[in-house]
Protein backbone atom coordinates (compact mmCIF):
# COMPACT_ATOMS: atom_id res chain seq x y z
CA UNK A 1 0.00 0.00 0.00
CA UNK A 2 1.29 3.39 -0.82
CA UNK A 3 3.20 5.39 2.30
CA UNK A 4 0.40 8.12 1.49
CA UNK A 5 -2.51 6.56 1.58
CA UNK A 6 -1.15 4.34 4.72
CA UNK A 7 -0.29 7.82 6.95
CA UNK A 8 -3.95 9.41 5.78
CA UNK A 9 -5.69 6.27 6.95
CA UNK A 10 -3.81 6.32 10.56
CA UNK A 11 -4.50 9.95 10.68
CA UNK A 12 -8.51 9.46 10.27
CA UNK A 13 -8.06 6.91 12.67
CA UNK A 14 -6.71 8.53 15.00
CA UNK A 15 -9.05 11.86 14.63
CA UNK A 16 -12.26 9.09 14.61
CA UNK A 17 -11.02 7.48 18.05
CA UNK A 18 -10.49 10.87 19.85
CA UNK A 19 -13.87 12.19 18.74
CA UNK A 20 -15.88 10.52 20.92
CA UNK A 21 -13.34 11.97 24.09
CA UNK A 22 -15.54 14.22 26.24
CA UNK A 23 -18.59 14.13 23.72
CA UNK A 24 -21.43 16.15 24.90
CA UNK A 25 -23.35 14.21 23.10
CA UNK A 26 -23.56 16.57 19.99
CA UNK A 27 -22.45 15.06 16.81
CA UNK A 28 -18.78 15.93 16.02
CA UNK A 29 -19.25 14.40 12.62
CA UNK A 30 -21.86 16.68 11.46
CA UNK A 31 -21.17 18.42 8.39
CA UNK A 32 -19.96 21.42 8.43
CA UNK A 33 -22.17 23.99 6.93
CA UNK A 34 -20.80 26.55 4.40
CA UNK A 35 -18.43 29.06 5.58
CA UNK A 36 -20.16 32.08 6.55
CA UNK A 37 -17.41 34.27 3.89
CA UNK A 38 -18.53 31.92 1.14
CA UNK A 39 -21.81 32.46 1.76
CA UNK A 40 -21.63 36.29 2.34
CA UNK A 41 -19.83 36.72 -0.87
CA UNK A 42 -22.14 34.77 -3.12
CA UNK A 43 -24.94 37.26 -1.49
CA UNK A 44 -22.43 40.24 -2.19
CA UNK A 45 -22.12 38.81 -5.80
CA UNK A 46 -25.64 38.33 -6.93
CA UNK A 47 -26.86 41.10 -4.41
CA UNK A 48 -24.85 44.03 -4.31
CA UNK A 49 -21.77 43.65 -6.46
CA UNK A 50 -23.70 45.46 -10.10
CA UNK A 51 -23.32 49.08 -8.18
CA UNK A 52 -20.86 48.01 -6.17
CA UNK A 53 -17.78 45.91 -8.30
CA UNK A 54 -17.16 42.95 -7.93
CA UNK A 55 -13.71 44.27 -6.56
CA UNK A 56 -15.74 46.11 -3.79
CA UNK A 57 -14.11 49.06 -5.53
CA UNK A 58 -17.33 50.52 -6.93
CA UNK A 59 -18.80 51.35 -10.06
CA UNK A 60 -20.67 53.94 -11.70
CA UNK A 61 -23.59 52.91 -9.49
CA UNK A 62 -22.46 53.02 -5.92
CA UNK A 63 -19.36 53.67 -4.45
CA UNK A 64 -16.46 51.33 -3.41
CA UNK A 65 -17.04 49.36 -0.03
CA UNK A 66 -13.37 49.76 0.67
CA UNK A 67 -13.33 53.47 0.98
CA UNK A 68 -12.84 54.82 4.84
CA UNK A 69 -16.07 55.84 4.90
CA UNK A 70 -17.19 52.69 5.34
CA UNK A 71 -15.05 51.75 8.24
CA UNK A 72 -16.67 50.55 11.28
CA UNK A 73 -16.54 53.51 13.21
CA UNK A 74 -18.19 55.94 10.85
CA UNK A 75 -20.86 53.47 9.10
CA UNK A 76 -21.21 50.54 11.70
CA UNK A 77 -23.10 47.31 10.75
CA UNK A 78 -26.66 48.96 11.71
CA UNK A 79 -26.15 51.23 8.80
CA UNK A 80 -25.44 48.69 6.45
CA UNK A 81 -29.04 46.94 7.47
CA UNK A 82 -30.67 49.90 7.29
CA UNK A 83 -28.94 50.73 3.97
CA UNK A 84 -29.85 47.44 2.54
CA UNK A 85 -33.58 47.06 4.11
CA UNK A 86 -34.64 50.50 3.82
CA UNK A 87 -32.46 52.13 1.15
CA UNK A 88 -30.00 54.95 1.95
CA UNK A 89 -30.35 58.78 1.26
CA UNK A 90 -27.09 59.91 -1.12
CA UNK A 91 -24.95 61.47 1.19
CA UNK A 92 -21.45 60.81 0.55
CA UNK A 93 -21.16 60.05 -3.06
CA UNK A 94 -23.12 61.36 -6.35
CA UNK A 95 -24.53 58.05 -7.38
CA UNK A 96 -28.10 58.65 -6.42
CA UNK A 97 -29.54 57.07 -3.33
CA UNK A 98 -29.05 53.68 -2.56
CA UNK A 99 -32.73 51.66 -2.97
CA UNK A 100 -33.71 48.98 -0.22
CA UNK A 101 -32.69 45.50 -1.83
CA UNK A 102 -36.11 43.82 -2.12
CA UNK A 103 -36.44 40.10 -0.77
CA UNK A 104 -33.22 39.59 0.82
CA UNK A 105 -33.22 37.92 4.31
CA UNK A 106 -31.73 38.72 7.52
CA UNK A 107 -29.00 35.79 7.24
CA UNK A 108 -27.93 37.16 3.96
CA UNK A 109 -28.01 40.20 4.73
CA UNK A 110 -25.68 38.95 8.28
CA UNK A 111 -23.77 37.20 6.02
CA UNK A 112 -22.99 40.11 3.20
CA UNK A 113 -21.90 42.37 6.03
CA UNK A 114 -19.84 39.65 7.52
CA UNK A 115 -18.12 39.09 4.05
CA UNK A 116 -17.93 43.04 3.54
CA UNK A 117 -15.97 43.43 6.75
CA UNK A 118 -13.82 40.66 6.53
CA UNK A 119 -12.81 42.22 2.88
CA UNK A 120 -12.20 45.26 4.73
CA UNK A 121 -9.98 43.36 7.20
CA UNK A 122 -7.73 41.87 4.74
CA UNK A 123 -7.46 44.26 2.00
CA UNK A 124 -7.61 47.57 4.32
CA UNK A 125 -9.61 51.00 3.43
CA UNK A 126 -8.70 53.77 0.56
CA UNK A 127 -9.17 57.32 0.81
Amino acid sequence: MNPQRVAVIVAVAALLSLAGCGSDGVDDLAPVPLAEDAAGATVYEERCASCHGTDLRGTDKGPSQLSIVYEPGHHGDDAYVSAIRNGAQQHHWGFGDMPAIEGITDGQIQRVITYIRDEQRRRGFEQ
